[in-house]
């Protein structure tokens, strides 16, 4: 029988219980009671946590969640913290009891130790908490230390100096004992305390980090020196062990040093204590390459001697990106060091590819720095900049540039014996390397090359004639059993193509494309394929700088037959110059469709062949690009794409950018398959369903993509089918959304309005205009504008049912015309609205009068007055000629009326329709009559091409022009309308109430109006 007890009343848990499983026996004592406020001691209440969090890192699920639940409850009582602090000081625990207990404390922080935070802990605790954190720097374990060392930088961040100004003192007294343990914990505490202060931006916070730096400075450059010379000693000595500790202390102080010094002055170069560091960070730098000479790969120091080596040169590059000036005592130095290094013998066999890095990041910074290039008008810089301009040219003399543009080129641009081995063994990694965005601060090849354009743009007229004294040696073919020659040609094209902008009045691209590159691009060898993929790459970088258009059908017959090549590598980068060729200014249509049907076979081909999903995606781009660019007559060879891509889209399930890359191929596709794109609707429907689902989680990464894909199957489908209205459904979750999608999601409603009104309306007008009603409360001007354009084309295309389902909407827009709408573009649209309404459905706009006559208590006719003041006051507001004569249309069809109220503003809406008049009539000089120029007649040719390259109309297009030909702004001739009503006007009232009724209107307003009525 089991013990039953009463559960607490306000945590639900069971004092006594003794058989509720593993993950509720932990509830003995519970967090709401007093106890835990602390009536129970210190240790009874770690017991229970302990408990609880070694249950937290179990692997079993069923008691890892209600332990992580129990501490979740905990984490906002008061004492928790305490109680961690306890658990994870106490080296006797578990290991996974204690990182628990630490990151549980860490996470903390960050929800509860500010004063205004909810449940914060109050300043007693934290007060106490803070000393318990450095009583002692003697953690055992590094994993655990570094994380401890993390959340005292956090608390630091919000409590240093104020609350806790004897953090930093402690730490420095502690860095100072003799204990090795205590001391690399302290250093290690002080090291991320330094990083978190330093990343503050606020002014008062960056004073206050100055002020920590002007106070350690000196100890810190003290304590880096003591640690870097104690392991040269010790490594010397050969005592591994103790150099090996040493070297993580130099490290960690160096890091320190590294903070101070760039965020720690703002005038470091008045500080001879910073100056004097960074010059002695070149010795240090060289101690410790020579080091590394004389200690092998194997050694136990060696992958840390490398690590605070690279460490040295961040220092560097950090100050000259912050302080460029005071950098500038620097340059030569770094110039020296770095060049000497890189692109002379003194680097041999001390050199490593990351070091080699940061050394050209190096120069290539003080190169491209802007504070150190004058202006046009040199003697309008700096003084400053025009030193560090001369110290720049004083070095990169001829022989320096020389030296370092050839070993650029024959050396680090060199395909290596690792490269070559994967290009063999895993040619599609080989060819679609990552070389762009930040790759090359990280990687040698990336790196040497954006160096070398660097270089070369500054210094072209010196480098010019040296890259094509390059080149010039190299002319005609090149023998296939001589490899080295094969690879140094190699990297001289790649300079070539690099430097292309920088070359355009030194080569003759066209010639040397016929004589030299044609040839070579022919030679089959399999050796020389090394030369038929930098040729084909070669051309593509020069195609959009100089390349006639008459050798373009001989480039198209080149990559026909380097896209059968029997090395893929190849086949990838001649996919690759064909999307730069096709998509080029240059490109015609006319010249590649001859090669259109054989280059989208070949190239679908390599779609199947490849396998990685980058090099899929890199190839469907290239096919997007050459769909995209013939347009429509794509048509008759898309049949295998189509067939495949549903078995690609299920294959890339797990590769959310592949199917991104696949609905981009999808947009071009539709596009050109135009109406023929309903034959693909069983796949395509079912992408886009998927693609725009908010509650599936792929959603995150094809939303946007899909979107797109959406709105161009509407504007091309011929008819909306009920699959494709079905998946409207998708539209209200994204609304709801009000994302940076809002945009689209509004051009996807408008194409359901223009395609398939009546049934689109009746399944969806109401919750469109619920979500609109939502909507219009928090978004942009721009935002409103577009929605209420969406309601003004329902009203256009469905005036009988429009005004009925988005009713609500309405009330909104009348009041706003009646306050005044400040704003003249929401103004305009407002107007275009109500409009709308009052032209094409008058009943409508009578009801929507009398809903406001009840709301404001005030009489119909006078509520119509005021829009019709309104409406004149703010007629320059609209700006398109289009909705001025919209209005001009609207005012008069108010005509003929006996309405005192219609009477007394007949003045206005003369003025309304004669500036409408001036606005849309243009004058005939044969017939001596006026023309609507906005009318449009079914008879009239639709607007011919510009040229060849514009899309041709979709099938939104065309349906936008039949409801543009109903359309009373595109079918009524203002002037005819204005004289009709005027006439009826006239004989409702008479000659001579008529004639009064004029009287009420400016006479040169009157004259205007005669003279556009009298001229038909």
């Amino acid at each position: 029988m089991k013990y039953k007890s009463k559960m607490c009343v306000r945590c639900g848990a069971h004092p006594h219980s003794r058989d509720t499983g593993p993950s509720r026996a932990v509830l003995s004592i519970h967090w709401c009671s007093p106890g835990v406020r602390f009536l129970m001691d210190l240790n009874s209440a770690s017991n229970v946590v302990i408990q609880v969090l070694t249950q937290a890192s179990s692997q079993d699920s069923t008691v890892l969640k209600p332990a992580a639940e129990q501490l979740k409850q905990w984490e906002a009582q008061t004492g928790f913290y305490t109680v961690l602090l306890n658990i994870f000081t106490n080296h006797s625990l578990d290991v996974n009891v204690r990182w628990l207990a630490v990151l549980y404390f860490k996470n903390g922080i960050d929800r509860y130790w500010r004063r205004v935070a909810p449940n914060a802990l109050s300043e007693g605790e934290k007060s106490a908490l803070r000393a318990g954190l450095i009583t002692n720097f003697n953690e055992p374990v590094n994993q655990i230390a570094t994380q401890i060392a993390v959340l005292i930088a956090k608390v630091a961040r919000l409590d240093c100096p104020k609350q806790w100004p004897e953090l930093i003192p402690t730490l420095i007294e502690s860095v100072k004992v003799e204990d090795d343990l205590r001391q690399h914990r302290a250093l290690l505490t002080l090291y991320h305390v330094t990083k978190t202060l330093s990343s503050k931006r606020l002014a008062a916070d960056r004073k206050l980090f100055q002020d920590l730096a002007s106070e350690i400075y000196n100890f810190a450059c003290c304590l880096w020196n003591h640690h870097a010379d104690t392991f040269l000693q010790q490594i010397c000595a050969g005592a591994e062990p103790a150099a090996l500790s040493s070297l993580e202390r130099a490290a960690l102080s160096l890091k320190v040093l590294r903070k101070l010094t760039v965020h720690g002055f703002v005038e470091p170069l008045l500080n001879t204590e910073t100056m004097g560091f960074l010059y002695a960070v070149f010795d240090r730098l060289r101690q410790f390459l020579e080091c590394s000479r004389g200690i092998g790969v194997e050694h136990v120091c060696r992958e840390r001697m490398e690590k605070i080596i690279i460490l040295f040169t961040k220092v560097l590059l950090d100050f000259l990106d912050q302080h460029p000036f005071p950098f500038i005592p620097l340059i030569q130095r770094a110039l020296e060091f770095a060049v000497s290094y890189v692109f002379t013998e003194a680097g041999d066999g001390i050199m490593f590819e990351r070091f080699i890095v940061q050394c050209m990041r190096l120069i290539k910074m003080i190169v491209k720095n802007d504070s150190f290039k004058p202006s046009k008008k040199f003697e309008d810089s700096k003084p400053e900049t025009i030193n560090a301009h001369q110290i720049k040219m004083s070095f990169f003399t001829y022989p320096t540039l020389t030296e370092i543009c050839r070993r650029l080129v024959t050396h680090y641009f060199l395909l290596g014996e690792e490269e070559r081995t994967m290009w063999e063994e895993d040619p599609e990694s080989f060819a679609v390397e990552e070389s762009g965005g930040d790759s090359w601060k990280y990687s040698l090849r990336p790196c040497s090359e954006v160096l070398f354009i660097d270089i070369f743009h500054e210094y072209s007229q010196t480098l010019t004639p040296v890259l094509l004294d390059m080149v010039h040696t190299l002319q005609g073919p090149t023998p296939l059993e001589d490899l080295n020659a094969l690879l140094i040609k190699e990297t001289v094209y790649n300079a070539v193509g690099l430097a292309a902008y920088e070359l355009f009045d030194s080569v003759d691209f066209d010639e040397w494309f016929k004589r030299q590159l044609l040839g070579e691009l022919q030679i089959t060898h399999e050796r020389y394929k090394l030369l038929r993929r930098r040729v084909i790459w070669l051309i593509g970088q020069w195609v959009s700088v100089k390349f006639k258009a008459d050798l373009r059908p001989p480039l198209y017959e080149v990559i026909l037959g380097l896209l059968q090549d029997q090395d893929l590598v190849v086949r990838i980068e001649t996919a690759t110059t064909l999307k730069l060729a096709v998509d080029d200014f240059e490109f015609r249509t006319e010249q590649f469709l001859p090669y259109l049907e054989s280059t989208f076979g070949l190239l679908f081909q390599l779609l199947q062949q490849v396998t990685e999903c980058d090099t899929k995606m890199q190839v469907l781009h290239v096919l997007s690009c050459v769909i995209e660019r013939v347009n429509l007559q794509i048509r008759p060879y898309v049949g295998c794409l189509v067939q495949y891509l549903p078995l690609l889209w299920k294959q890339s399930e797990e590769h959310n950018m592949l199917r991104c890359a696949i609905l981009t191929t999808l947009v071009h596709l539709v596009k050109g398959l135009g109406g023929d794109s309903q034959n693909v609707y069983p796949f395509l429907l079912p992408v886009i369903q998927l693609s725009t689902d908010v509650s599936q989680p792929p959603h995150i990464y094809l939303l946007e993509d899909g979107l797109e894909l959406w709105l161009v199957t509407l504007e091309n489908c011929i008819s909306v089918t009920p699959e494709l209205l079905r998946i409207f459904q998708n539209m209200t979750a994204l609304l709801e959304l009000n994302s940076e999608n809002l945009r689209v999601c509004i051009k996807i409603i408008n194409a359901y309005i223009f395609s398939a009104s009546p049934e689109f309306l009746q399944m969806y007008g109401a919750s469109i205009c619920q979500s609109f009603l939502q909507l219009l409360k928090d978004i942009t001007m721009e935002g409103q504008v577009q929605v209420l354009k969406v309601v003004e084309n329902v009203l256009m295309v469905n005036p009988d049912v429009g005004p009925q389902i988005f009713h609500a909407l309405l009330p909104p827009v009348l009041r706003g015309i009646l306050d005044g709408e400040r704003y003249p573009v929401i103004m305009s649209t407002y107007l275009g609205v109500l409009g709308r309404v009052l032209l094409q459905n008058q009943g409508c706009f009578s009801s929507l009068l009398n809903q406001m006559s009840q709301e404001c208590n005030q009489e119909v006719d006078q509520i119509l007055g005021n829009v019709i003041e309104m409406w004149v006051d703010r007629m320059d507001n609209i700006t398109q000629p289009e909705r001025r004569k919209l209005s001009a249309l609207a005012v008069i069809s108010l005509l003929p009326s006996i309405n005192s109220i219609i009477q007394d503003k007949f003045c206005g809406i003369i003025n309304i329709c004669v500036e409408s008049l001036h606005d849309v009539m243009t004058e005939d000089p044969e017939t001596n009559t006026y023309k609507d120029c906005l009318l449009m007649s079914d008879n009239e040719p639709q607007e011919t091409q510009v040229n060849e390259n514009d899309e041709p109309p979709t099938e939104q297009d065309k349906r936008k022009r039949m409801i543009a030909l109903r359309d009373p702004v595109h079918s009524v001739s203002l002037q005819h309308f204005v004289y009709d009503k005027l006439k009826t006007q006239q004989e409702l009232l008479g000659d001579d109430g008529f004639r009064s009724l004029m009287e009420t209107v400016d006479t040169e307003i009157t004259k205007q109006l005669q003279e556009f009525l009298q001229r038909f």
